[in-house]
């Protein structure tokens, strides 16, 4: 039987922040921003309310830290694989697609309750608004990258609305309205966003 190796000190601070993290996000969904308490995340996390203050002073440190664990992991999420989409207008289409599960997902409810208490807290705020920024730009750059034969300029267009009719259609879920509609205009924006992609 092979002899066990014991986890360094950096892998153990490695493996509690991510606990803390982790749990942050799902206290997010679960909970909501003001139901979340440091209290709470340490106790779904396993870890001592002590020992998650040598890895973040308060909680909104705690929270500018989920917010880029967060993004980070949209940002993996909202990477497509190229040789998994369609050719031509199609990946249009598929693009949607991706950018709707992205932003409407267990992650993007976690998101969006930092981005609403974001508004009336400044220090949350300040936090988000250049993670939120660099993960726009990153999936921007990645899109570009599969859809090259689109002017920047116009496929920034078609990112920008895709991203606000996601995150308002999610919001529309979360509310309890009617998934027909939502599909409906997916469907339409779909075959907008391939006109537009047309126009090349």
């Amino acid at each position: 039987m092979p002899e066990r190796r014991h986890r360094t000190q950096a892998e153990r601070r490695a493996h509690t922040r991510a606990a803390l993290l982790d749990a942050t996000i799902t206290c997010l969904v679960e909970l909501g921003y003001a139901r979340t308490s440091v209290q709470e995340i340490c106790a779904r996390a396993g870890v001592s309310k002590g020992a998650a203050q040598h890895h973040f002073a308060d909680k909104a440190e705690l929270m500018a830290a989920a917010v880029e664990h967060l993004t980070t992991r949209l940002a993996e999420r909202n990477t497509p694989d190229a040789t998994e989409l369609p050719a031509g207008p199609e990946r249009v289409a598929a693009l949607v697609d991706l950018l709707w599960r992205s932003y409407s997902g267990t992650l993007a409810i976690a998101a969006m309750e930092l981005w609403i208490a974001a508004r009336t807290d400044p220090s949350l705020a300040t936090a988000m608004r250049p993670v939120d920024k660099a993960l726009g730009r990153s999936t921007l750059d990645r899109i570009a990258e599969l859809v090259p034969d689109v002017p920047r300029r116009r496929l920034e267009t078609i990112f920008w609305l895709t991203v606000n009719l996601a995150r308002g259609l999610a919001l529309d879920a979360e509310l309890g309205g009617d998934p027909r509609r939502r599909e409906r205009l997916l469907a339409e924006w779909k075959r907008v966003a391939t006109a537009l992609y047309s126009e090349t």
